[in-house]
């Protein structure tokens, strides 16, 4: 018989309606919670048949079973956060309200009034009941649909998003999130106001329909951070960087748009060491085979970003370069994420095109390697650090983004190697990308047995 090891984590609470689909209501709320590292409970004020393209049908559990499942889960368990989603009638509000008012934690109300359609989803009365609700609320988190019902007031940018804010404080909320994902524009704005502070937290937006479940996945990563104890504005942050991964690698699931990706972050920090050791092999192959003829004067370098990666510390490198030595070429050092700047950053922009790709080299470029990339007919793009606009050049990092762009966008196919030609001061240098490692072994070896013959 073996010794039990348990494994004690931090607690936390959703209120909200079950999605058959799986992207949203508690279903999201329990993976985004475990995602976090938080034991998630519930309380299903409501049961959906619904899936990736709509809702079929939907019925509201009797205000005394949500009663019943709150009264269980308070009395066992040592909640450190919750959150409310559809809360579908306006006595499952007014039962939650009054629930809330003994609650010992921090309480997340998202309070869900508007169907992506526009159509209202609760009856005035019900409404009316969220205003008990949100004096419980550390933070109430509505969309601009939802603050707009909630205040009256449009909400078409920041000035309107904190004057819409400012009205729900006066409800009692300590704190509110105007959502910003209904808000058009190319970034998504989420606007936090409380009675000291209005932070704004910005976003690229991701150009997918497959959000359904992003307002509940948020405010599950805001309730779970808070049952870590995260202080308000650090668990607005995580969990905002956290749903814009989780939007942009969305699951491609069902015969809709798909599903939030949950685990996406999860995902991405477990593919860590494996990508760490699929660079070791390819600088292993490099090695064997004496690549010297592409290593350019300012050192080469292998970069492995994993499968989500969105900064430079998520992509792994040779810390120093490859270098050219009297025997061949070495590392300096060895593999470590983060280590590269110029590539890592070129591999991600590359990637804002080509989501899949995940590997790149920088290799010597002159007459021999140009002569050799024509015998080889791979497609090949090219950009002019002439043209780059002075605004670019001015930015540090930017030029590798700058390029990238020149180099992927609107290309029906994607190309294998990019020509940079270089300017004054800075070294020619093609780089070769592949969407796995062997791949970019291999035409790296291709390419150097082409110079070389």
């Amino acid at each position: 018989m073996r010794t039990p090891a348990p494994d004690r984590r931090p607690v936390a609470l959703t209120i909200a309606g079950s999605d058959s689909g799986g992207g949203a209501g508690i279903q999201a709320d329990l993976a985004t919670m475990a995602a976090h590292g938080v034991f998630g409970t519930s309380a299903i004020t409501a049961v959906t048949a619904q899936h990736t393209r709509g809702v079929e049908s939907s019925y509201a559990v009797p205000p005394d079973e949500v009663e019943a499942q709150l009264g269980a889960v308070t009395a066992d368990f040592d909640i450190g956060g919750a959150k409310t989603g559809m809360l579908a009638t306006t006595d499952v509000v007014e039962t939650v309200a009054n629930r809330a008012s003994d609650f010992d934690f921090p309480l997340v109300v998202d309070p869900v009034m508007v169907a992506t359609s526009g159509d209202r989803l609760l009856e005035p009365a019900a409404e009316r009941a969220y205003e008990d609700l949100l004096a419980e609320a550390r933070l109430a988190t509505p969309n601009a649909d939802e603050a707009e019902v909630l205040t009256g007031i449009a909400v078409t940018d920041d000035r309107t998003a904190r004057e819409a804010g400012e009205a729900i404080l006066e409800t009692g909320a300590d704190a509110v999130l105007i959502k910003g994902g209904h808000v058009p524009g190319e970034h998504v704005r989420d606007v936090l106001i409380t009675d000291d502070v209005v932070r704004t937290f910005e976003h690229p937006r991701v150009d997918t329909d497959a959000t359904h479940g992003s307002g509940c996945a948020l405010a599950a990563a805001i309730a779970a951070r808070l049952a870590k104890d995260e202080p308000l504005e650090t668990a607005v942050g995580g969990a905002t960087d956290f749903l814009a991964r989780a939007v942009r690698y969305h699951y491609d699931v069902g015969r809709g748009p798909g599903a939030v990706n949950h685990t996406v972050a999860l995902r991405n920090e477990a593919a860590q060491e494996v990508t760490a050791e699929e660079v070791h092999a390819v600088v292993d192959r490099f090695v064997e085979a004496d690549v010297s003829a592409l290593v350019p004067e300012v050192g080469m370098n292998v970069v492995g970003a994993t499968p989500f990666a969105e900064s430079v510390a998520e992509t792994a490198a040779v810390e120093g370069r490859i270098t050219r030595t009297l025997s061949g070429v070495q590392p300096n050092r060895g593999v470590r994420f983060g280590a590269s700047s110029h590539v890592a950053r070129f591999l991600l922009s590359a990637r804002e095109f080509v989501p899949a790709l995940r590997f790149a080299v920088n290799c010597r470029f002159d007459e021999d390697v140009e002569g050799a990339l024509e015998a080889i007919d791979w497609p090949i793009a090219e950009y002019d650090r002439s043209r780059e606009p002075d605004t670019v050049a001015e930015t540090e990092g930017s030029t590798m983004g700058w390029g990238a762009r020149r180099a992927f966008a609107d290309r029906e196919e994607s190309p294998v190697a990019v020509v940079d030609r270089g300017d004054v001061g800075k070294e020619a240098i093609v780089k070769l990308v592949a969407e796995d490692a062997t791949t970019l072994a291999d035409r790296t070896l291709a390419l150097n047995a082409e110079v070389v013959e």
